[in-house]
């Protein structure tokens, strides 16, 4: 139907509705709207209009049902399509917001104002091509707009057309004229205008702007000026130390001694490569260095350099003071500061040595008169360290007698309780280590990050409920810990409790957690929006660029990719064994029923109210509520509707998906993309999956394993494929596993050159079970592991146990009891009614029937 044409009044009071919506004056708008359709009930403009008043109204479903109806009566207004795509682009429904502003386009071309918020959203799509076109219009509709001159440039950059992008930034610093001194946005201007030069390798060309723009004062950030005047990227143009860089990072350290990137850019300037040392240059490095101690002693970084760089002797002539001046100090983060020494044996052994002779010094004497006694903190940071030292070897029981050692020295000091706790965690006592941390607490109630910590241990042992409640006490009032801390974002707690559920087997709570988190990475996304244009406008190029590539990154994240590979072995679990579904399904309880009718009744007395109060009246309903949408109730909080889900490998591939490009180098990423794809029996991508898992390590155990399951099933479902499939998935079979070599023998000699590595001999026995080989074959290969020439985890040690009751092992109890006698601290090999007991007393340390403890 075409759409009415209005009269001369009419026309004026379209104008004015659509300055009253420009001025968010939304109940004008709504009247303006109500007058003109009035008179022409039919006009589709006013009627899209007025539905984009409604939807910003809160009356969404009302007012999209109306903007519908006013584009069928008028197809060709491009006012129509405008209101259109702002719907869709509230609904963050961008491909099809764009897909409506280009049949805007289409209708009025030179609409400025359709045409930036397009650009704005193939920026935020990454449609870059698009893009170019996009403000390359823009920049001819107004050309005398230096942002626009801008935004020409950023999108040939974005584009990767670099050289495009510095001829629109020469072009226009060609015409700029009256650039007031220290503007800040012209400076970012101009830095980003270098960084394209040196992208181009023109680095010469950049130091002259540099040079030139500082010396006119166009640059406010000076210690900027200075990393561009020393930065290692041009050290490849002037291939020899350039004097005027050297000065440079000079001028950075002595303002900023503390940078380690300062010093690394001074040593690359004289051309020390700390990537590839040699004798040579390693004497330079910490001759250098050496220079900078006396020039600034009381600054760290460069002394800690210098241990990553010494070897031998001299290691050992810096380590000493440098740790003797931090335990006087009693800096607590000290071992953290040199674990990354421990790679190196020998950096290793001394640091210990040095430590252990300092305790033996400092150790207080019964018979030391007071005024020769050393500073009684001295030694308590000696044994604090040292207690951290051997956790971190594994010697755990050593780390416990010299931290009972330090708090009977001070029995006050917070770090102490912290650190057994970490102890406690590593042996394999997570209630252990809930009540350490708890001591810990206790001794600090206003330190957050303590509490924290506190909150952390307890979801690790289970005990949700209660981390809740010590979260509580910094969290927002009125609401539950956990709501208020997905709010907040708070990813290691939401990945904790997913899997805490998932260990559980609370499968669909782990889930539930699992996808919050994806929502969480999704809602990262979405905030970048509102960056495109205004950090256009105020020229804040370069971090403008720098969070771009950060978003593009954000799937790589290690919570995105644990999330998405716990729930696609959840999924594959619940597809393997639906039986499961029905346990996590409990008969529902007349109180659950009685809960769920009040809250129905609730629900029907709020709606008759909503549809008893005047529109125009009720001052709420006048308030813009936005173009979003509103988020949507979630009527399956514990995700007892998400786990029944009939399409449980689907939902697992659409996640392992969504990594995209970084989960390729992942082996976990990998073998479960695998797991998925073998039973949708889709081989090529199964075969794809394991060849790259297989080029990230060829030896690893669950690579094995897949090899001999691939090997097994090809057998009998290779051949319902069509030939060149098969030829394919045979070529690719036989890159992983040689032809001529049975899957038998082809699992012994893996087992033969692992014998002493616990996940392979687990890998090899599961290769077993399903190449039919007897029950007690494989039982008896997975106690090999309680031998002593096998390096046997605590976290291997679980698996297997998992795996033998999986398996239905009349041995799993047995292997079960044996490993609590190797694992002498740890309280996870207890049985269930035993660790229920420990989590008790983790709340009421004094109840009646008190578990037996470690200490």
């Amino acid at each position: 139907m075409a759409s009415q044409t209005l009269a001369q009044k009419e026309r004026k009071l379209f104008s004015e509705l659509l300055q009253a919506y420009e001025q968010k004056q939304l109940s004008k708008g709504r009247k303006f709207a109500d007058q003109i359709l009035k008179k022409y009930p039919h006009h589709g403009e006013t009627m899209c209009m007025k539905g984009l008043v409604m939807v910003h109204l809160g009356e969404r479903e009302a007012g999209i049902a109306l903007i519908k109806d006013g584009m069928r009566k008028d197809l060709q207004s491009h006012i129509c399509w405008h209101v259109w795509a702002l719907v869709q682009k509230g609904e963050h429904n961008y491909e099809e917001a764009l897909k409506s502003y280009s049949m805007a386009l289409k209708i009025d071309k030179d609409n400025f104002n359709i045409i930036r918020e397009t650009s704005i959203l193939q920026t935020h799509t990454r449609q870059f091509d698009a893009l170019i076109d996009s403000r390359l219009h823009m920049l001819r509709l107004r050309p005398y707009s230096r942002v626009h001159w801008i935004g020409v440039a950023l999108a040939y950059k974005l584009a990767g057309n670099v050289a495009e992008a510095r001829r629109y930034l020469d072009h226009m610093q060609g015409f700029l004229r009256n650039v007031p001194a220290r503007d800040t946005e012209y400076g970012e201007l101009v830095f980003f205008h270098i960084r394209i030069l040196e992208e181009l390798g023109e680095f010469q060309d950049a130091l002259t702007m540099l040079d030139k723009k500082a010396k006119d004062r166009m640059l406010v950030d000076r210690p900027a000026i200075a990393e561009c005047r020393g930065e290692q990227r041009w050290i490849p143009y002037r291939r020899s130390a350039d004097p005027a860089a050297e000065q440079s990072w000079r001028e950075l350290i002595d303002q900023n001694p503390d940078s380690q990137s300062y010093y690394k850019g001074f040593l690359a300037n004289a051309g020390v490569d700390l990537d590839s040392l040699t004798d040579e240059s390693r004497t330079k490095a910490l001759g250098i260095l050496d220079d900078f101690s006396s020039r600034h002693p009381k600054a760290n970084t460069h002394q800690r350099l210098a241990l990553t760089i010494a070897e031998g002797d001299k290691f050992k002539e810096l380590v000493k003071p440098y740790l003797e001046r931090a335990l006087q100090k009693g800096i607590p983060s000290l071992f953290s500061d040199v674990k990354n020494l421990y790679s190196d044996p020998f950096k290793l052994q001394s640091i210990q040595d040095i430590i252990e002779d300092i305790r033996s010094s400092v150790s207080p004497k019964d018979d030391a008169p007071p005024s020769t006694s050393p500073d009684p903190t001295y030694y308590l940071w000696s044994l604090y360290f040292l207690a951290q030292h051997y956790s971190s070897l594994g010697q755990h029981e050593k780390a416990l007698d010299i931290l009972h050692a330090a708090m009977e020295h001070t029995p006050t000091l917070t770090e102490l309780y912290m650190t057994k706790a970490r102890v406690l965690k590593r042996a394999g006592d997570p209630y252990g280590a809930v009540r350490a941390m708890d001591d810990a607490r206790k001794l600090d109630g206003q330190d957050r990050y303590v509490n924290t910590k506190s909150g952390k241990y307890r979801v690790r042992a289970g005990m949700i409920s209660e981390a809740d409640e010590v979260l509580g006490v910094f969290t927002k009032k009125g609401v539950s810990a956990g709501a208020d801390l997905l709010e907040m974002q708070a990813l290691h707690y939401l990945t904790e409790v997913g899997d805490t559920h998932r260990r559980s087997k609370r499968y669909h709570l782990a889930l539930k957690t699992y996808y919050a988190i994806q929502k969480l990475f999704q809602s990262f996304r979405e905030e970048q929006y509102d960056f495109h244009l205004y950090s256009l406008r105020r020229s804040m190029l370069g971090s403008y660029v720098a969070m771009l590539g950060w978003e593009d990154t954000l799937h790589a994240h290690p919570a995105y990719i644990h999330a998405a590979v716990w729930s696609a072995r959840i999924w594959i679990l619940l597809y393997d064994d639906p039986s499961i579904i029905k346990s996590i399904h409990p008969p529902e309880s007349s109180s659950e029923k009685s809960k769920k009718a009040l809250n129905k009744a609730k629900k029907a007395a709020h709606k008759a109210t909503a549809e008893t109060s005047p529109d125009y009246d009720d001052a709420s309903s006048q308030k813009d509520k936005g173009l979003e949408a509103p988020p949507a109730k979630d009527d399956d909080p514990e995700g007892l509707k998400l786990v029944t889900a009939d399409d449980p490998l689907e939902r697992a591939s659409k996640f392992l998906l969504s990594l995209g490009e970084f989960g390729k180098d992942d082996i976990d990423v990998n073998v479960t993309t695998f797991d998925v794809a073998i039973r949708q029996k889709k081989y090529l991508k199964a075969t794809q999956a394991l060849r790259r898992a297989h080029a990230c390590d060829p030896h690893h155990p669950e690579v094995h394993f897949r090899i001999v399951q691939l090997a097994k099933q090809g057998r009998s479902f290779f051949d319902n494929v069509p030939e060149p499939v098969k030829s394919a998935l045979d070529a690719s079979v036989a890159a992983l596993k040689p032809a001529e070599v049975s899957l038998d023998v082809f699992n012994s000699q893996y087992l033969q050159h692992h014998s002493s590595s616990a996940p392979a001999i687990f890998a090899s026995a599961k290769a077993s079970h399903i190449l039919d080989a007897p029950r007690e074959e494989v039982e008896n290969l997975l106690f090999t592991m309680l031998t002593e020439g096998v390096q046997l985890r605590l976290e291997d040690a679980l698996e297997i146990v998992s795996y033998l009751s999986d398996i239905q092992s009349p041995r799993a109890d047995e292997f079960r009891i044996a490993c609590d006698g190797k694992f002498t601290l740890s309280k996870v090999f207890k049985s269930t009614e035993e660790q229920a007991g420990l989590r008790r007393q983790c709340v009421d340390p004094k109840e009646e029937n008190e578990v037996e403890t470690v200490f």
